[in-house]
């Protein structure tokens, strides 16, 4: 049954969450590979961050062509990916919550697997959600994983075994309700491990599978490629986010300072010293210090 447009489907599973700005001409790829799931027990959810080209008409393209999942399309004031998720969250149908970026795709297998690896621990409080592995478009892994099927841990915990790069964490629904992601006026970027880091902290795991269920492929004028730009452009998550880290990393010694040196570099004539040392929690000395140790840093590198 659809109603203006839209499936209407209950007790849908995943949302399979889309924030997208200006990117009319890579959607398609995601589309037909969610058409092509073994799977269809989800919602596709696509929040469009204030675009100015064509990506509502492409998107209603989908939609008259769509008869195994719902489409939803929502439309809001450009505000960065993270204010994007806040809102998507907000009116998530799934009990899970798959954030798949607007040129990123997925293989055949990605919902059913989920489904697969979540309904063993599905009803375990202990748990925020399960995630998978992400493989470039040579089916090359991003980072590096662990032997065997799976391994129970938090975000904070999973470098220790082994689980390096990106990976593709899928979260239920409730729990990103209760972690929304931190809003600075004025400012459009912050890095999703704010929020995934915090979650850790509290104690909830994910369980982690060695199955890809994830493609991605940068482009150009994306956010990954342009970092040091989106830190400039948005000091106070920035700050925020190297602090947290630092905190839940258990950063100290020269390695902290080496952090902070290479902050206040990026940041020098954005914010105000004074506004530095606030948000990276640190006193004058610890200041000039960073800048000395991160300076003889940058020489010897």
């Amino acid at each position: 049954m659809y109603i203006d447009g839209e499936k209407d489907m209950n007790n849908i599973l995943i949302t399979v969450f889309t924030p997208t700005y200006n990117r009319a001409r890579t959607l398609s790829r995601l589309w037909e590979s969610l058409k092509k799931q073994t799977s269809y027990n989800f919602e596709w959810l696509i929040v469009d961050d204030g675009s100015n080209d064509d990506t509502r008409i492409v998107v209603d393209g989908f939609k008259k062509n769509t008869k195994e999942f719902s489409i939803r399309y929502k439309k809001k004031e450009n505000g960065g990916k993270h204010r994007a998720i806040n809102y998507g969250v907000s009116i998530a149908k799934g009990e899970l919550f798959f954030i798949v970026d607007s040129d990123d795709w997925l293989p055949e297998n990605s919902i059913s697997d989920i489904i697969y690896y979540y309904n063993a621990i599905r009803g375990d409080t202990s748990f925020a959600g399960v995630a998978g592995c992400k493989y470039d478009s040579t089916e090359k892994m991003s980072g590096t994983t662990f032997e065997g099927k799976y391994v129970d841990a938090t975000s904070l915990e999973r470098g220790k075994l082994g689980i390096k790069g990106e990976k593709a964490e899928v979260f239920l629904t409730d729990i990103l309700k209760k972690y929304p992601f931190p809003e600075f006026q004025n400012e459009k970027f912050l890095s999703e491990a704010i929020v995934w880091n915090k979650i850790a902290s509290d104690g909830y795991r994910l369980r982690w599978f060695n199955e890809n269920i994830y493609y991605y492929e940068y482009q150009n004028e994306g956010i990954t490629k342009h970092l040091r730009k989106n830190y400039r452009s948005n000091p106070i998550g920035y700050l925020t986010y190297i602090s947290n880290e630092m905190k839940y990393l258990h950063v100290k010694g020269i390695k902290k300072y080496i952090w902070c040196g290479r902050c206040i570099e990026t940041v020098t004539g954005i914010i105000s010293r004074k506004r530095v040392q606030e948000l990276l929690q640190i006193h004058s000395f610890e200041y000039l210090i960073s800048k000395m140790i991160f300076a003889l840093y940058s020489l010897m590198r």
